[in-house]
C-alpha cells in the first residue's frame, strides 16, 4: 500500500495544524509534513489532543521542491477548478473517493498537498503536481477549512489494503517530462501553446501511475521519433 504523507504548505494558523494532526491520527495517518509553518505552540498542542505524537514527529521543509524530490506521486487539493477542458491547469480533477482508487495499488510515497488557508495553492504549485483532488462541496461556499479537508480525505483513504507495485521515482518522472518538453521543441510546437501542453502531459501521465519500465519505454519512443525527425531533416538538406 502507499505511504501517504499529508503536506500543509505554508499554513497560517497553528490551531489548524493541531486539528489536522488530530484528524490524521483518527484515521491512521501519521506522516505530517509542514512547509514554512508558523511557530508551533500551546494552541497547536491543545488542538492536537491525543495526536501530540503526530505533531512532534512532523517533518519540516522550506519549499515544495523538498517534497517533490522524495515523492512518487503528488496530489494537489483545491477548491478552485478549471471550468473547461481547454484550461488544463486545474483539470481533470477527482473526488477523494476516486483518489482512493487511483492510489490504492501504489507502492511508494504519495504526498497530498494542502494549500494556505487564505488562498490555497498557486497555479504553479498545482502545475507541479500529478493529480488534482477536490472535495464535492456546495457551489455557494466551496472552500473547506484546511483541517476539515484533511479529515475528509483521510476518511476516504483510510484502510487501503490492495496489493502494490512500485511506481517510477520522482526523478524518473521529471526526467520524462523534461524529455517531452524537448520533444515539443523538436517538432516545432507553438511557443504560446507550450506551457498548456506541458501541463496536460503532466495531468495525463500523472494519473496513469507509470512504472520505471514504462517510463524507460516512453523515453525510447521519444528518442526514436527524434532520430527519425533528425534523419528526415538531413535528407532534405542534402
Amino acid at each position: 500500500m502507499p505511504e501517504i504523507e499529508i503536506v500543509l504548505l505554508e499554513p497560517i494558523y497553528e490551531g489548524n495544524i493541531g486539528f489536522a494532526a488530530r484528524v490524521m491520527k483518527n484515521f491512521g495517518f501519521l506522516n505530517l509534513t509542514l512547509i514554512n509553518p508558523p511557530p508551533i505552540g500551546d494552541e497547536a498542542i491543545a488542538r492536537s489532543s491525543h495526536a501530540r505524537d503526530v505533531l512532534d514527529n512532523a517533518r519540516y521543509a522550506e519549499s515544495l521542491d523538498e517534497i517533490i524530490e522524495n515523492s512518487n506521486m503528488l496530489i494537489a487539493t483545491t477548491g478552485g477548478l478549471s471550468r473547461t477542458v481547454s484550461t488544463s491547469m486545474r483539470m481533470p480533477y477527482y473526488s477523494p473517493g476516486e483518489i482512493r482508487d487511483i492510489i490504492g495499488d501504489i507502492k511508494g510515497r504519495v504526498s497530498i498537498i494542502f494549500g494556505r488557508e487564505n488562498w490555497g495553492l498557486s497555479n504553479e504549485e498545482v502545475r507541479r503536481c500529478d493529480v488534482i483532488c477536490t472535495i464535492p462541496s456546495s457551489y455557494k461556499y466551496p472552500i473547506v477549512n484546511i483541517s476539515h479537508a484533511v479529515g475528509i480525505i483521510a476518511y476516504e483513504l483510510a484502510g487501503i489494503e490492495k496489493e502494490e507495485f512500485p511506481l517510477a521515482t520522482r526523478i524518473e518522472m521529471d526526467s520524462f517530462y523534461d524529455h517531452f518538453d524537448h520533444f515539443l521543441d523538436v517538432i516545432g510546437h507553438p511557443d504560446h501553446k507550450m506551457e498548456n501542453t506541458s501541463t496536460m502531459i503532466r495531468r495525463i501521465f500523472g494519473r496513469t501511475k507509470l512504472t520505471t519500465r514504462e517510463v524507460s519505454t516512453l523515453h525510447g519512443l521519444l528518442r526514436r521519433a527524434e532520430w527519425h525527425i533528425s534523419s528526415d531533416e538531413e535528407d532534405v538538406m542534402f
